[in-house]
């Protein structure tokens, strides 16, 4: 059995970088990925007859290392698979802008984010009041993300039979991870207050975070480098941050789309092939604990049930890696 440590490095890296502290010095902003469709309005959208949709977010919405990468700008990762583009091709609008970027925090909402061969523009900027749709995912990388699941990966490995990471995160009897994402919905109430501003005709979704690890049981290490103890209090962190998004959609007016119940069963413990969301070393393309395209496609399909947009979700069945 090769041993976590060994490639723990190189997958840190990969992960921290679509997370967002790997970024370089900027250069020249590019203008962000936009689609043409053939007719001009959104099918089922109770919004203005004409107008465009703008993806906003993080890495889990733009789909770093999905075929194919935009490039647009580089450091984004982009993806013309990630949920925005599944969503935007079954919903008949006439333009669609992706502004989503690997990384983002709700900061870069309305700051540039400086990525590789970018920066990346203030996604707010995407936003001239003739949009009949605005998503937005983001929140993960508030909260730290990248180095959760690095620090995690790390200690847990260390001690298989306790809950180091827990442990490490409840050291001063407070939970660090509770109290970031209670920090963190003031400002995610902010963005939605800048979306409603910039776009008060269009309809408003926060699009939640996937199934990352299964939602019972002890988890499926090696796959999943995290004990059973560290296994349940990620879990439960992740339904914390989805708790959140949705109670500050509420207060806001604005949807939520739940992609955590559709996902159940494609968590990374699951085979390549129905695995939706990648284990720290993927199996299909996608940057390590993203969803790839297959959970792209999944998501999507839960927002269109949300929007009343038809979108097919992915074929595949539930089956678990063994663990050991």
């Amino acid at each position: 059995m090769r041993s976590p440590a060994r490639w723990l490095a190189v997958v840190t890296m990969t992960l921290l970088t679509s997370a967002g502290t790997g970024a370089l010095a900027p250069a020249q902003a590019e203008a962000p990925t936009t689609f043409t469709g053939t007719t001009s309005s959104a099918r089922n959208l109770d919004t203005a007859p004409v107008g465009r949709y703008v993806a906003l977010g993080d890495s889990y919405a733009a789909g770093p290392l999905v075929p194919v990468q935009t490039g647009r700008p580089a450091g984004c990762m982009r993806s013309t698979n990630n949920y925005p583009q599944v969503l935007a091709r079954s919903s008949g609008f006439g333009q669609v802008t992706d502004v989503s970027c690997s990384g983002a925090t709700t900061e870069d909402m309305t700051a540039p984010q400086q990525v590789h061969l970018g920066p990346n523009p203030p996604q707010l900027d995407a936003l001239d009041g003739s949009e009949s749709l605005v998503t937005v995912t983001i929140g993960g990388n508030d909260i730290g993300f990248g180095e959760i699941i690095a620090e995690c990966s790390r200690r847990s490995s260390q001690n298989l039979f306790g809950a180091a990471c827990k442990d490490f995160y409840t050291a001063d009897g407070e939970d660090q991870l509770a109290e970031r994402i209670e920090e963190t919905a003031p400002k995610v109430a902010a963005v939605l207050s800048g979306i409603r501003d910039r776009a008060p005709a269009a309809r408003v979704a926060v699009v939640g975070y996937p199934t990352i690890l299964p939602d019972e049981g002890p988890g499926c290490y090696p796959v999943a480098p995290f004990s059973a103890g560290d296994t349940a209090y990620l879990r439960e962190t992740e339904k914390r941050l989805n708790a959140m998004l949705a109670g500050q959609a509420a207060a806001a007016g604005v949807d939520f789309v739940d992609t955590y119940t559709p996902t159940i069963g494609h968590d990374i413990c699951t085979l390549p092939g129905v695995k939706w969301v990648e284990g720290l070393v993927p199996t299909s393309p996608a940057a390590p604990v993203h969803p790839n395209a297959q959970g792209m496609r999944a998501m999507a399909a839960a927002t269109g049930a949300v929007l009343g947009i038809p979108v097919a979700p992915p074929p595949a069945q539930p089956v678990r890696a063994a663990a050991g």
